[in-house]
């Protein structure tokens, strides 16, 4: 009887096997429990396809010798299990040489990306080098962001700590490109600008450039001035007015910094934001070191909304504020300074004038160093700045995305570390077996 149940429970081990074998077969279930989501996609991978309105086919240019395909396969497996709709198809560079140059098919598993007529190829395959391509298709095409340059500005592409070429670096893997404007060589902002950005000049600039930058506001441009505090008396009143608004005298300070740990008034903390469709479901705080206010005076078709403000504890300081003792400053009512809340950065909207009839938008902040290379790490500023940016090219699809980045998910181990982990399994772990078995036998004996 005991020998039946045991062939019995044998027998129901191997049904039960072979079942799962088929279901298997028929259906797929992947779950990943590692830490952090290692071996899934990152948010900002999934809400990318999330906004993906329609199919996406890949083509891949891989060999069939090897398992190269295989990799492709496996990785974008990924992809396809959060979005059905995303094609995946091989093509043999071997079989029609002739059309891989045509192409410019250079490298043995390239990838071309189609999407809405629109096409990306990508040598390298990375979650952040496919999830860029994403982010690009979904512009449609690249951006052309025109930097005012030759009056003292904030450099693109600089490397210094007040130079903004770290965000626009990353800003760069998503469809933005950076060129400069210097009104020096350029009557006018060229055609086909997507959009301006004058980022705090140092100094005056020409009356022909500020000109410049009206008409292409009148004629429906989209523009990002970032105007710090010590930008005074640089003939940069006529661009306001078109823009209906005033920058207040002095420099925001806060009186609450103290108990946020901030030693210095003028530097702000942002961590509640007015009702805007740039901060929607943005959560995280922001920091700015040096603070002018903005007020509206109403000139202009313009639809004007707070984009950031700073706290009732705060004023615009007129006296010179010592570096010494920063924390001596007190509000003077009799001089005039404005008590807060006060707004320190608008956005602006209006049915452009241009014959396409979109919609024209403009972003202007009283302050430039919160994106800079010295202050883009801190807090929420890069994510800030780049919804700002996604916001005036009319992507407001890529607005919302999370930005917690695209994590390397690359195992890399030199030859040394192989060489040690292929000994310790090969040799020292089963050598540590043998010892422990021969000293349990030996006490066995013994006792």
């Amino acid at each position: 009887m005991r020998r039946l149940d045991g062939w019995l429970f044998a027998l129901l081990i191997l049904l039960g096997a072979g079942a799962l074998g088929y279901l298997g077969t028929r259906y797929a279930r992947v779950a990943d429990w590692t830490a952090n989501g290692r071996l899934g996609l990152s948010s900002q991978s999934r809400a990318v396809l999330a906004k993906l309105d329609g199919p996406v086919e890949i083509t891949s240019y891989a060999s069939p010798q090897g398992d190269l395909r295989a990799q492709v396969a496996g990785f974008l497996a990924r992809y396809r299990r959060a979005k059905p709709d995303l094609g995946l198809r091989f093509v043999d560079p071997q079989q029609d040489p002739a059309k891989m140059r045509e192409l410019g098919i250079a490298v043995d598993g390239e990838l071309i990306l189609d999407y809405h007529g629109h096409q990306q190829r990508l040598t390298e395959l990375s979650e952040a080098s496919v999830t860029n391509a994403l982010e690009r298709l979904m512009r449609g095409n690249d951006r052309i962001v025109a930097f005012v340059t030759g009056d003292g500005e904030r450099l693109p592409a600089g490397k210094g700590n007040a130079d903004l070429g770290m965000l626009m670096g990353q800003l760069a893997q998503s469809g933005l490109r950076a060129v400069p404007l210097s009104f020096a060589q350029a009557a006018a902002v060229p055609q086909g600008t997507d959009l301006v950005v004058l980022a705090s000049p140092t100094v005056a600039l020409p009356a022909g450039a500020v000109q410049a930058l009206v008409t292409y506001v009148q004629d429906g441009g989209n523009l990002l001035w970032l105007r710090d505090p010590a930008n005074d008396g640089l003939g940069l009143d006529p661009l306001a007015q078109a823009l209906g608004i005033q920058v207040l005298p002095g420099v925001l300070v806060d009186g609450g910094g103290a108990a946020l740990g901030l030693g210095d008034p003028r530097l702000l903390a942002v961590a509640m934001y007015p009702p805007n469709p740039v901060t929607r479901g943005f959560t995280l705080a922001t920091r700015f070191p040096q603070v002018a206010a903005l007020a509206r005076t109403g000139a202009g078709d313009w639809t004007v909304t707070p984009l950031l403000r700073s706290s009732t504890q705060s004023w615009t300081e007129f006296h010179p504020i010592d570096n010494a003792h920063p924390s001596a400053i007190r509000y003077d009512a009799a001089a005039g300074e404005f008590k807060g809340p006060l707004d320190f950065g608008l956005t602006l909207s209006r049915l452009s004038p241009s014959p396409d009839k979109r919609e024209q938008r403009a972003v202007v902040i009283g302050d430039g160093d919160f994106l800079s290379n010295a202050y883009l790490g801190e807090g929420g500023n890069r994510a800030l700045g780049e919804r700002i940016f996604n916001w005036l090219l009319g992507d407001d699809a890529l607005v919302d995305l999370p930005r917690n980045g695209v994590p390397d998910r690359v195992l890399r181990i030199g030859q040394r570390e192989l060489n040690l982990a292929s000994l310790g399994f090969m040799v020292v772990l089963p050598l540590l077996l043998l010892i422990v078995g021969g000293l349990l036998t030996w006490r066995r004996r013994r006792a």
